[in-house]
């Protein structure tokens, strides 16, 4: 077969609409399963939904996916999709088990932060398959996840599996605009926990991390940093611009964002951070090896800790971090500024205290005509036990997977929401079985895109590590 003729191949959409006899021809010519192949479709649907706050619907999404499983034989009573406000939807659906244990929850988020079409190199808004990857806003955060839950409840469904427990998947709407008023999990819980209510529930936040294409770690996400964002506001009288004075609004903010900039926060690690830089130093290189080793002596060592730093992913981990993210000042070009503003973002460790950490912030700006104030409510919630049942089965399965991977507990330091479940008494553990380059996450950025290997991979493991926990037969 020529070049030509096997990009044509690969280009061709297995949508559903193109009708089964083409989808057989297409997955053929893939080399894909007819259990792959209705991922793809799936996949496909669900990223090809605009879900975006401003101009998506999520609704449509919970619909769609109800659509399918219903198709799939699931009743009506056992689908359920929740519309709390126009575009706004949350699906709830239910595989009956034997019931001889409480549910297990699947939980994945269906809406996705904006992508403007010029800056990405393809149309985020279609599913696009190029260079072994599939590129499209929430490809990775989070309609893998979506889809693969989807994929393997119809799969389980179609196998007559009668698990021990039920097997509960909530795709829900709102996780990305951090709004602890959201019309997601949060609205879930406040209005049909029964629906939703298990013993434990697998989300987004726990990847396999590659290396120079060799997996590495395999994450379980135990708990999250503490997500809050301040403004930082400096007034002035103003005038105009032919009169300068010193006391420039802009000037006041920058050289006190300049300070902020220069703080690091300390060194605080805890039982999920300790064991994972633990696990990290039996694979990492010499140098970092060392580093960790001398960072988590009983005196930690400030050389160490400050090359460790250097990596952001570590750095991250090791301390609580606030970073500038948005800048506005002035009204005119021909006016002194009256009112200069910034938001910062900060991620802050489980246990410290938010009140704290405004007050560093205070200092250090070191400028009482810097206001600082929260623009929005933290939501604190304690890391989810190492349960040896899961982690069990993670260790065992990952080996048929990715036999020289490390197990390694995690602390995200993004906010996802986990920490509401936790918080509802519903420990919750990250971990989605999708394989990434651990130098290459473009979640929320330009061209996100997953590996198509990772992506079936994962959509396999998810299907046979739910299996394990949930029990029962085929």
């Amino acid at each position: 077969m020529s070049r030509k003729a096997r990009r044509t191949i690969r280009s061709l959409s297995l949508s559903a609409a193109f009708g089964p006899a083409l989808l057989a021809t297409c997955a053929a010519a893939q080399g894909l399963t007819e259990q792959q192949q209705l991922a793809r479709s799936i996949y496909q649907e669900l990223v090809e939904i605009d879900t975006t706050t401003a101009t998506g619907d999520t609704q449509k999404a919970a619909e769609a996916m109800a659509a399918r499983l219903r198709a799939a034989g699931f009743p009506e009573g056992d689908v359920r999709v929740f519309s709390p406000a126009p575009r706004k939807g949350n699906l709830v659906a239910r595989l009956r088990g034997s019931g001889a244990r409480k549910p297990i929850l699947l939980l994945a988020h269906i809406d996705v932060v904006p992508a403007k079409r010029e800056d990405w190199t393809v149309d985020p808004f279609k599913l696009t398959e190029q260079d072994g990857y599939f590129y499209g806003r929430g490809t990775g955060d989070d309609k893998y996840m979506a889809t693969a839950f989807v994929t393997n409840l119809i799969r389980y469904k179609k196998e007559g599996y009668k698990p021990d427990r039920d097997i509960i998947v909530a795709l829900e709407t709102d996780e990305e605009i951090l709004d602890s008023n959201g019309l997601g999990i949060q609205w879930l819980i406040r209005n049909h926990r029964d629906l939703i209510d298990a013993e434990f529930a697998l989300n987004e936040g726990g990847p396999v991390g590659l290396k120079n294409g060799k997996a590495i770690r395999n994450a379980v996400q135990t708990s999250e940093k503490v997500s809050i964002g301040y403004q930082l506001t400096v007034k002035n009288r103003g005038g105009h611009s032919s009169l300068p004075r010193k006391d420039n609004a802009i000037y006041r903010l920058a050289e006190g964002l300049v300070r902020l900039s220069n703080h690091g926060f300390p060194l605080n690690l805890n039982e999920t951070t300790r064991i994972y830089f633990e696990r990290m130093a039996e694979i990492e290189s010499k140098q970092n090896t060392d580093d960790i080793r001398a960072v988590l002596a009983p005196q930690p060592d400030p050389a160490a800790l400050a090359r460790l730093s250097e990596n952001v992913g570590y750095n991250a981990q090791l301390r609580t971090t606030c970073i500038a993210t948005m800048l506005e000042g002035g009204h005119a070009i021909n006016a002194l500024p009256q009112l200069a503003t910034a938001k910062v973002s900060c991620r802050i460790m489980p246990g410290e205290s938010v009140e704290g950490v405004q007050a560093t912030i205070e200092r250090v700006l070191a400028d009482k005509e810097i206001e600082v104030a929260p623009t929005g409510k933290a939501v604190l919630s304690a890391p989810s036990p190492l349960n040896e049942e899961i982690m069990g089965a993670i260790e065992k399965l990952s080996k048929d997977f990715w036999p020289n991977a490390a197990i390694v507990p995690v602390m995200s330091t993004g906010a996802t929401d986990g920490s509401y479940l936790r918080n509802a008494g519903i420990p919750t553990y990250g971990h989605s079985g999708l394989a990434s380059d651990v130098d290459d996450n473009r979640s929320h950025g330009k061209d996100e895109r997953v590996l198509v290997r990772s992506f079936y991979e994962g959509e396999e493991y998810l299907y046979r590590l739910v299996k394990m926990l949930a029990g029962g037969k085929s």
